[in-house]
């Protein structure tokens, strides 16, 4: 029997739960691999080879390779772990939230700056009683622009 979430329909949110977390068990222990130099070197050299070593799905082993951040979370990533990933590449969490928003990192900066964004746009203009959005059922954002 499935428990009921109350915060599953977050309007672009998903929550890391204890769900999420067993979802994304090996994506999640692969990005923290990436904490060693030298894992980092063998996944940097062969991307895919590397990936391959680790239990995850064929979804989430092309979700790293394309970068797709808000995929990886939609497939139980956690961004805390995640960041290990863009660390790799030499990008910033700044960039990396910037990119999830399908902002440039400028726009971003100036909206985080002048306050963040509005509940109104963070769920497309829905009004909590007739909210629709969110994601997706295949975990992906709705409402949002993609830079994939």
């Amino acid at each position: 029997m499935a428990l009921d979430k109350p915060y599953s329909n977050i309007p672009g949110t998903t929550i890391f739960d204890a769900d999420q977390s067993r979802r994304g068990y090996w994506l999640n222990q692969f990005a923290m691999s990436l904490m060693k130099a030298e894992n980092r070197e063998r996944f940097k050299a062969n991307e895919r080879a590397y990936l391959d070593e680790w239990k995850m799905s064929e979804d989430q082993k092309q979700a790293v390779l394309a970068r797709d951040y808000n995929r990886m979370i939609a497939l139980g990533g956690n961004i805390y772990f995640l960041a290990k990933i863009f660390a790799t590449d030499g990008k910033s969490f700044q960039y990396a939230a910037a990119l999830m928003t399908g902002m440039s990192q400028e726009d971003y900066v100036k909206m985080m700056l002048s306050g963040g964004r509005s509940p109104e746009s963070n769920s497309g203009g829905r009004s909590p009683e007739n909210n629709s959005g969110g994601r997706s059922p295949d975990g992906s954002v709705t409402g949002e622009k993609s830079n994939g």
